[in-house]
């Protein structure tokens, strides 16, 4: 136990809970899998998921290292060997209106960590004509009560975004919120993942009670897995 608490420096309970979700790359494949609509991530398995949230983590707010940064190798792309999809998984329990500001900050970051590690390897690559970066998938992770009411789009944050909107970066982040799957929802889904959303998304004695109706056969699948 000891471990753990070295491992998890963050004192907030919510983040915490998060940050053990998302180090564990078991886990964090079913979320792609099945809480994040993207067709190419729904085949990633754990040995597909890098993580490199170390590098960033000078830049996270309020020192919330349960935020991630994944590393992730999309198998059977025609034309292409291998292309790697960077997920940033941003958790949330209250609302955040500079969200979007928030995601690309950390994308250009990200490209930046990128762009030096390519011309670490090879100087000049990033000044080739078939230079490409890495696609960035910003999704953040939303565990609060209500619904998530802050705009996805940057330039909503902008003064005359609709004026000169061609010149202003345009780009969303995608929510997943907790409370938009029911109970019975997350049960279908019987693996691991499922159990932790759904004790993440119980927040009252009285909700606990519904923690009687789930059958047998639940755990069993999941002991089996």
């Amino acid at each position: 136990m000891g471990d753990v608490n070295n491992r998890i420096r963050n004192t907030k309970p919510k983040d915490s809970s998060a940050k053990l979700i998302f180090d564990d790359h078991v886990l964090c494949a079913q979320f792609l899998q099945d809480y994040v609509d993207v067709g190419i991530l729904r085949n990633v398995e754990p040995e597909d998921i890098e993580d490199i949230s170390e590098r960033f983590l000078w830049i996270w707010q309020e020192n919330r290292d349960s935020d991630s940064v994944k590393k992730i190798r999309i198998k059977d792309v025609p034309g292409m060997e291998e292309v790697y999809v960077i997920a940033m998984i941003e958790h949330q329990s209250k609302v955040d209106y500079d969200m979007s500001f928030r995601t690309l900050r950390y994308s250009v970051q990200i490209w930046t960590d990128y762009a030096q590690e390519q011309e670490a390897k090879r100087k000049g690559a990033t000044k080739l004509k078939d230079f490409r970066y890495p696609p960035i998938l910003p999704v953040v992770f939303y565990d609060g009560p209500g619904g998530w009411t802050a705009s996805a789009d940057f330039k909503e944050r902008v003064y005359l975004g609709d004026v000169l909107g061609e010149y202003i970066p345009s780009f969303r982040y995608m929510v997943v919120r907790l409370s938009g799957y029911s109970n019975q929802e997350l049960l279908d889904k019987r693996n691991e993942l499922s159990l932790i959303m759904l004790v993440a998304k119980l927040r009252s004695a009285a909700d606990f009670q519904t923690l009687k109706d789930i059958p047998e056969e639940y755990f069993e699948d999941i002991s089996q897995k």
